[in-house]
């Protein structure tokens, strides 16, 4: 390795984060709580730990300070320690989180997520995703009597729990019996998710997909599934964890204009705070509470789903974002990031191989090989280089904290690690700049 490339990997040392990880990974299985946070997903030796974060600003323990993309995996859409959220939470800390009956917040809360999603009639609290996911498809279950789940599957996470997991990689652990019961239809193809519902005449309980993700939903695409799951006798249910809020206060739905049976929301909902949302029809939704007449369901039952600080954080979200037009923010600030990191790409030449995708206010970037491939290689040492410039960026994925400065720092920044993108290129190796192993995929079967 000549004196260039050894300077391009060794210049950014983190040695109180290295030795953060290392005490996490004799603690902590994968060294951190959710897998899509490991240092497996980090260059080697480059994975900060975080002191602590403001607005769309992080520390690390080694005292650098970074421009945070994807904050909170998508959940601090508002930027950290946000003053009305944080507010709203402290007030509720001296008044007693969780009590043997339901608080008035919990009232407040459901009726503020209500207003700001009118095209659910009833909403119900939990802490994370998964939960509410899974409740969903119980719910489904239990209204229509049948066995299977559809999800579909060009889309990467639905729920930790075994009727999603068994479809993945890393699938240990799960009994055949209860995969063989999800199937799985493509994003877009009506034709092909009428098929599966053909071959499986009264068995599919729901169609479960989030509304949209990297590309737009093709002309009618969302409304011919509607039509489906109605002739069919199957739920729909949009997983709105990372649309809602982020495509517009209502969600994809209110975007769109398809309602779904049921939809789940999360993510930007707490600001950082654990609070998740199962809302939908009232006659699905009232089969989980006490006035019906028919068979029970057990939908959600969480000790600390209706913390109050929690549900605090999220009516001062909902709030936050009506009151201040935050979506229409977070797709102008996205706007101005993915043009200019595209005009940066482009002026390095590699164009073709650093790819901004998404819509705006939940962009994402792709790094591609030589032969215009999808490569974690390339990705290793782009990531890198973000590093070492002081941005933070798993993706590019914005929070309303951004300003014009932070944008045009990670637009410079961009091109400097574009500039070492094409030189790998043209050497046809990126290994020299990448500074050790790869990056992995979350969903693998080995370690």
């Amino acid at each position: 390795m000549d004196t260039e490339h050894t300077e391009q990997t060794t210049e950014f040392l983190l040695p109180r984060s290295r030795t953060a990880n290392e005490r996490l990974h004799a603690l902590v299985p994968g060294g951190a709580h959710t897998y899509a946070k490991g240092d497996d997903q980090y260059p080697e030796d480059v994975a900060p730990i975080i002191s602590h974060g403001r607005g769309a600003h992080v520390w690390d323990v080694d005292g650098n300070r970074y421009i945070e993309y994807g904050s909170g995996l998508r959940s601090v859409s508002l930027g950290h320690a946000h003053p009305r959220v944080t507010e709203a939470v402290r007030r509720e800390l001296d008044r007693g989180s969780n009590f043997v009956r339901p608080s008035i917040v919990e009232v407040e809360a459901a009726e503020r997520f209500l207003a700001t999603v009118p095209t659910a009639d009833m909403v119900k609290f939990a802490k994370n995703g998964s939960d509410a996911t899974t409740a969903a498809v119980r719910l489904a279950r239990a209204a229509t009597g049948r066995p299977r789940v559809a999800l579909c599957a060009d889309h990467p996470f639905f729920s930790t729990d075994d009727w999603f997991i068994g479809t993945t990689p890393m699938a240990a652990g799960i009994p055949t019996a209860t995969t063989d019961l999800t199937v799985a239809f493509p994003y877009g193809d009506l034709a092909a998710t009428e098929e599966l519902l053909a071959r499986h005449p009264d068995e599919i309980a729901c169609l479960i997909l989030e509304p949209a993700t990297h590309t737009e939903p093709p002309p009618g695409y969302l409304a011919g599934l509607r039509e489906l799951a109605d002739r069919h006798g199957c739920v729909l249910v949009f997983d709105e964890m990372i649309t809602g809020l982020r495509w517009s206060e209502a969600g994809a739905q209110g975007l769109y204009g398809v309602v779904p049976d049921l939809s789940t929301f999360g993510k930007a909902l707490g600001n950082g705070f654990a609070v998740s949302a199962l809302a939908g029809r009232r006659e699905l939704m009232e089969r989980g509470g006490l006035r019906h007449s028919g068979e029970r369901v057990f939908l959600l039952s969480t000790t600390h789903g209706a913390e109050t600080h929690s549900l605090a954080a999220a009516t001062a979200v909902l709030a936050t974002y009506v009151e201040e037009g935050v979506t229409a923010r977070l797709h102008a600030l996205g706007e101005r990031l993915a043009a200019g990191v595209r005009e940066a790409a482009a002026s390095m030449g590699v164009g073709e191989h650093v790819v901004v995708r998404g819509r705006a206010s939940n962009l994402v970037f792709a790094t591609l090989d030589e032969n215009l491939q999808p490569s974690q290689e390339y990705r290793t040492l782009f990531l890198r280089r973000l590093l070492a410039g002081g941005v933070l960026a798993p993706s590019f994925v914005v929070s309303s904290a951004l300003d014009d400065a932070d944008i045009d720092h990670t637009v410079d920044t961009v091109a400097q690690a574009c500039a070492v993108y094409r030189k790998a290129l043209d050497a046809a190796d990126p290994t020299p700049w990448m500074g050790g192993r790869p990056v992995k995929p979350v969903f693998r079967r080995t370690a």
